[in-house]
């Protein structure tokens, strides 16, 4: 997983490992539509119904080209610098950036057709040069021209890290999770999500969610198709994220998404539905929380997996409340401390009576076989108890309808065109966990 952000890198292969070298790459050429209106017999100007001199054969608009950023000879410009142009009258743009020693960088032209941006962080304390070519109806090119000196290697710089590591199989209902060593200052949190890409085999429609000022989620709009896989990236290396503090690295991260394996809970039948890639596979009888201690209803999923571990609430609930209690196959859903175990003691009352802390109770034989199963990132909803899950408490990403989760975004959600597919440079994600208190049984 562990890759220097200036290793060569060619479509559809991320590089991992290696000496570092310069970043060497094909120039992207990307096509902007000419918007006229063209009619076979001539079309009409705006000053009445003499056709266009140009549609009447005589010469074609010429097109022009300009940089308007980096300014020519610009000096301590951000190593995460985009290159913005304005293209008149152009049929085709092509856009190019090289080194000092004249090798090309590789990049992508920006959503909005007036931008390109880098793969990777330009290098510290160097001198680049960007061409952009505008070609018009007359076959004729137009070219800007623009060197500038990206600057010194900041001292404040914000580590980006990921949850997930490369290669980890999960579930349909796993989030994409981001942190930042410090927090994002709201007016620099759109220029960091408009370097956030996700690509999916398939593509599916999603969004950035910003769940604090150092925490940032994806999910797709449905849940992740069964067996795709998914790459995301965070190019945050030299950009500038307020107070003087500039993202550390890149960081990419390429993960797998297992079969589709759904619960669901009925507190008025207590039973777990289990479905498996759409087809029920097996109906589990369980016991929830007691009136007293009610589990949540809601949309989780599988935060960790522990086989054996042990409750222990004295601490937090004290000697009269508290419990220390052995648990087998243990499943968290919340920070709040409410998982999926198997419970011996409870299996005579399990499908007919709620006894538990707020877990689901299951058998010793069905939380084995759950176990066995289940991934991390899987999604289990709960219907019809007295407590509503609190979103923030787990992964609640689901637990939130469409319109609610699109809130969360440092941008204006618009329904997303079928990306690309791309690839580029990874950091050093650091595999973390999330905060957690004592379990309820």
């Amino acid at each position: 997983m562990r890759a220097s952000q200036d290793e060569l890198i060619r479509p559809g292969v991320a590089r991992r490992g290696g000496r570092r070298r310069m970043v060497v790459a094909a120039v992207l050429a990307a096509a902007m539509a000419l918007t006229s209106a063209c009619t076979s017999g001539g079309g009409s100007s705006k000053d009445g119904d003499k056709p266009s001199s140009w549609q009447s054969g005589e010469d074609a608009p010429k097109a022009s080209a300009t940089i308007t950023e980096p300014k020519a000879d610009a000096k301590d410009v951000p190593a995460a610098t985009a290159i913005s142009f304005t293209a008149e009258q152009a049929q085709e743009t092509t856009v190019e950036l090289k080194d000092s020693a004249g090798k090309p960088v590789q990049g992508k032209l920006a959503a909005d057709g007036k931008s390109w941006l880098p793969a990777g962080a330009l290098e510290y304390g160097q001198t680049y040069t960007a061409t952009v070519t505008a070609t018009g109806d007359d076959g004729k090119p137009a070219t800007a021209t623009s060197s500038f000196t990206t600057m010194a290697k900041p001292a404040k710089q914000i580590r980006v890290s990921s949850f997930l590591g490369d290669n980890q199989v999960v579930g349909v209902g796993m989030p994409l999770i981001v942190k930042f060593s410090r927090a994002i200052p709201q007016d620099y949190r759109d220029d960091m999500q408009r370097r956030m890409t996700v690509t999916a085999t398939s593509a599916q429609e999603g969004i950035w969610h910003w769940i604090s000022p150092t925490e940032v989620h994806y999910r797709p709009k449905e849940f992740w198709k069964a067996n795709s896989t998914v790459t995301y990236r965070v190019q945050a290396g030299g950009l500038p994220l307020g107070d003087g503090w500039y993202g550390r690295s890149d960081l990419t991260v390429d993960i797998k998404i297992g079969p589709s394996f759904v619960m669901t809970v009925e507190n008025r039948t207590k039973r777990m539905t289990v479905t498996k890639d759409g087809k029920v596979i097996k109906t589990i009888p369980v016991s929830l929380g007691k009136k007293s201690t009610p589990s949540s209803s809601g949309t989780m999923v599988v935060i960790e997996k522990k086989q054996h571990t042990v409750f222990d609430t004295m601490e937090e609930l004290g000697p009269v409340d508290g419990y220390r209690q052995p648990i087998d196959y243990a499943q968290r859903l919340t920070w709040g401390g409410e998982f999926i175990h198997a419970a011996p003691w409870s299996e005579g009352v399990q499908g007919r009576t709620n006894v538990s802390h707020g877990c689901v109770n299951v058998s010793m034989k069905e939380g084995a076989w759950l176990f066995s199963n289940t991934r991390i990132g899987d999604p289990i909803t709960v219907k019809g108890t007295e407590r509503k899950l609190q979103n923030g408490n787990g992964w609640t990403d689901w637990n939130m309808s469409w319109d609610e989760y699109v809130k969360g975004s440092a941008l204006p959600y618009e329904p997303a065109a079928q990306p690309d597919e791309e690839t580029s440079p990874s950091a050093d994600p650091d595999t973390t966990g999330g905060p957690t208190t004592a379990p309820t049984a």
